[in-house]
Parts: structure tokens; C-alpha cells; sequence
């Protein structure tokens, strides 16, 4: 079964002060460290499918296709109180060890190797149609 996990934060002020790029640099060393072990630990078990940060939200764009069918970009997604830091897409057998792995996620250590309990959002990747679409 393929999951994606979802590593998301909150633009509101307490979220923000937990930037990674705020941290002293070994903090920002540990916790990168933690996060290529993970990794590691996930390819070795055959687990791990893909694991990527995201840039910025300043940085993304909103696209749609026009009448022509060319994209047209409108700038930065509108104001949210949420933003996508990064994913896991992992193969797993069950439900049961996506959430295992989700949570040791969140456990990452942050300022002063505290874990820092981010929420990580766990969903099925579908294979298809549901059943009765087919």
C-alpha cells in the first residue's frame, strides 16, 4: 500500500518561530541528520518510494490553463494559514506502519533536540478509480 505523508506548518506566529532557518546551526545539523537517517532507515527496509522539501510558498505559483490552453500564472498562492513543507511517499504493508512512520516523523528534533510533534497528514495513494468508477 503507497501513503503519502504530508510535513505541513502554520503561518501563524508561534508556527513561524520554529522556521528551521531561526535555529543554531547544530540544531539545524541535528535535525537535518535526523531527517537523512529516516530516509535511510525507509530505503534499506525497501519502504521508501520518495522523500522531498518544498521551496517556499513565496516561491510557488498558481497555474491554470486559459481558454488557449496556455498557463497563465497568478502569482503566489492566496493567503493561507497552512503551507506543504515536504512529503514521504512510502510503500508500505498496512495502514498501522504508515502511521508509525509518520509519527517518528514528527518527531524530529527541533530547538535543543526537543521533538517537535509537527502534524504529519497520512493518505492513501489510490492505484485507480474507486470500484464503482470503473
Amino acid at each position: 500500500m503507497k501513503f503519502i505523508l504530508m510535513m505541513g506548518m502554520k503561518t501563524d506566529k508561534e508556527s513561524m518561530s520554529k522556521l528551521i532557518m531561526t535555529w543554531p546551526k547544530e540544531d539545524i545539523e541535528a535535525h537535518i541528520g535526523f531527517m537523512i537517517g529516516l530516509n535511510k532507515e525507509l530505503k534499506e527496509a525497501g519502504e521508501l518510494v520518495s522523500a522531498e522539501g518544498l521551496a517556499w510558498p513565496n516561491e510557488a505559483k498558481l497555474v491554470r490553463a486559459g481558454n488557449d490552453g496556455i498557463p497563465i500564472t497568478d502569482g503566489v498562492f492566496p493567503e493561507s494559514k497552512e503551507f506543504l513543507i515536504g512529503y514521504w511517499i512510502i510503500d508500505v504493508e498496512n495502514p498501522e506502519r504508515a502511521y508509525q512512520v509518520a509519527a517518528r516523523a514528527s518527531a524530529a528534533p527541533g530547538p535543543g533536540g526537543a521533538p517537535l510533534n509537527m502534524p504529519i497528514e497520512v493518505r492513501q495513494i489510490m492505484s485507480g478509480p474507486p470500484e464503482d468508477l470503473q
